[in-house]
């Protein structure tokens, strides 16, 4: 499991370089084959390399991601290594253990029937191009394992938020800042009032529908000169909420927000991007888990609730059963110090060989 992992990690693949990922799904793609026997369909959408197997008639569904978050030259910096039982290198641990996780444990199996495994190549971005063979695969299958990363301890993700994510583009109009800056309308200024508002947006939504919304603008830009009054000013907002209702609120009231300075104008663009992952998508699973888990003498289950979301929630979002976090156990997922603890790895193999043997 090792040598696949290092593998797998020390073929980069950063979700922005396609050439990479097409690169990488290739050693995926090879690994897959030699441990499940069978040949993957590589489906390339707008660029992006997908990787699926399909045996006989899907009922289970197996779901992972390829693409990490590190540029091309991180393992200059964050070089693949396994010492004291701890392995690390650019994503080890979201999510390139999981997967090896995934075909030892399918590899075990003395039948793969009903079952399909589908590997994306965008996640990490939002999954725009893979969003569709996710759902159109879910729609068709009664449970849905989804091999990304442990919550801390192995906890597996029971609940995750939904995600929201909006771009605000103030127009306004450029004049000289000292000769005439009363003839401009500056977009800085209106992004401010904007930020203003979106401060209460979270609060009144908490109002209407309980807790857990949080609404958080990420990366702005103003201006091109600093004699100049700016002409645009450019917000990122992120947006995270526990239920459909919070998100829907979240999405109305963004989007009637209404520029405060005389001749401003707001560009309001995004909206939902996943849906929240509902605990009672996860509570049958998550209970047969337990009872594997004890059956094989494994550590109790834990579960837990997250905020970062994955492609379960597209799997729970079309009606779909789906248990998340079945992956690596480790720590750091985009971080400096990610690692996976590298006994735990047969482990969880394991523990999904029986997961899905249960349900076939």
């Amino acid at each position: 499991m090792l040598a696949d992992l290092e593998e797998l990690v020390t073929c980069e693949s950063y979700s922005a370089d396609l050439a990479a990922v097409a690169r990488s799904a290739e050693v995926v793609a090879a690994q897959g084959r030699r441990l499940l026997g069978a040949a993957p369909r590589t489906l390339v959408i707008e660029g992006v390399t997908h990787l699926r197997w399909t045996f006989g008639t899907p009922r289970v569904l197996l779901l992972g991601h390829h693409d990490t978050v590190w540029p091309i030259g991180s393992l200059t910096t964050h070089p693949w290594s396994v010492e004291g039982g701890i392995a690390r290198g650019p994503g080890v641990f979201d999510m390139k253990a999981g997967l090896v996780q995934m075909f030892h444990a399918l590899a075990s199996l003395p039948s793969l029937d009903g079952l399909c495994v589908l590997v994306t190549g965008d996640e990490e971005t939002g999954s725009a191009t893979s969003r569709g063979l996710i759902e159109d695969m879910a729609r068709q299958c009664s449970a849905a394992f989804v091999l990304e990363a442990s919550a801390p301890g192995g906890a597996l993700k029971t609940s995750r938020k939904g995600v929201s994510l909006y771009e605000i583009t103030v127009h306004g109009r450029a004049a000289h800042a000292g000769l005439e800056p009363e003839k401009g309308i500056n977009a800085a200024t209106e992004l401010a009032h904007q930020l203003l508002a979106l401060q209460g947006v979270a609060d009144s939504v908490a109002a209407s529908t309980g807790p857990g919304t949080s609404v958080t603008p990420t990366v702005m830009r103003a201006g091109s000169a600093s004699n100049t009054v700016p002409a645009q000013a450019e917000l990122s907002v992120d947006v995270r909420v526990p239920t459909a209702a919070a998100q829907e609120a979240v999405d109305r009231l963004i989007k009637n927000l209404e520029p405060q300075l005389p001749g401003a104008h707001l560009q309001i663009d995004g909206g939902p991007n996943r849906p929240p992952l509902d605990p009672d998508a996860s509570r049958k699973l998550f209970a047969l888990a337990a009872g594997q888990a004890a059956q094989l003498g494994l550590d109790p289950l834990r579960q837990t609730a997250v905020g970062g979301a994955s492609d379960g929630n597209y799997t729970a979002g079309v009606g779909c059963p789906t248990l998340d976090g079945l992956g690596a156990v480790g720590d750091g997922a985009h971080a400096d110090h990610e690692h996976v603890i590298t006994a735990t790895m047969p482990e969880r193999a394991r523990l999904l060989a029986h997961l899905v043997g249960a349900l076939r």
